[in-house]
């Protein structure tokens, strides 16, 4: 099934701060999840295996890559045999990239948060608006609440990212598209 998220990503100067926030107002810690996402040549779009001790899943998305709330199509897969997997995608596909993060999950409502360390690049928030589990929402909605959050946290212009984990990391080794 296909599903619809409006998306941040913004580096993160204030994780203390943020964490306060999100605990005061409620959220539900997920935990702290050890990620490795293992990014595959694909001719578009991005797909991407998730391993982790929280979640487990193979990930296809589209996205634009813009500063600010960005929309982006997801389908999503839990994996139950990540290895098997990846070795399977990895013969057919070839592998593009892998980004390692320490991740903090949380969620309010159909908001999910995260406070990502990764190394190399460094601190990061992403608010993740979605209706996965809020069918009805649009994507006017969803983005009105990535702006409110943005605003709660004090996330200006020149914290916004434009681009994933994978592009910064490829572009901080040389590696090309």
């Amino acid at each position: 099934m296909n599903y619809l998220n409006v998306e941040i990503k913004a580096r993160c100067k204030n994780g203390d701060s943020i964490r306060a926030y999100l605990l005061s107002e409620g959220a539900d810690f997920k935990g702290t999840d050890q990620q490795t996402d293992t990014y595959f040549n694909v001719q578009k779009g991005r797909l991407k295996l998730r391993e982790g001790n929280i979640e487990n899943n193979l990930i296809y998305y589209e996205r634009p890559d813009q500063a600010g709330p960005k929309q982006s199509a997801f389908q999503l897969v839990k994996v139950e045999d990540a290895a098997g997997l990846k070795k399977a995608l990895a013969s057919a596909n070839g592998i593009k990239v892998v980004v390692q993060k320490k991740r903090e999950i949380y969620y309010i409502g159909n908001v999910k948060f995260h406070i990502d360390e990764v190394p190399g690049l460094g601190s990061f928030v992403e608010i993740e608006a979605g209706n996965k589990m809020a069918g009805h929402l649009g994507a006017d909605q969803l983005k009105e609440q990535c702006d409110f959050y943005l605003s709660a946290f004090g996330i200006t212009g020149k914290d916004l990212v434009e681009v994933s984990y994978s592009d910064m990391l490829m572009a901080r080794t040389g590696i090309s598209e």
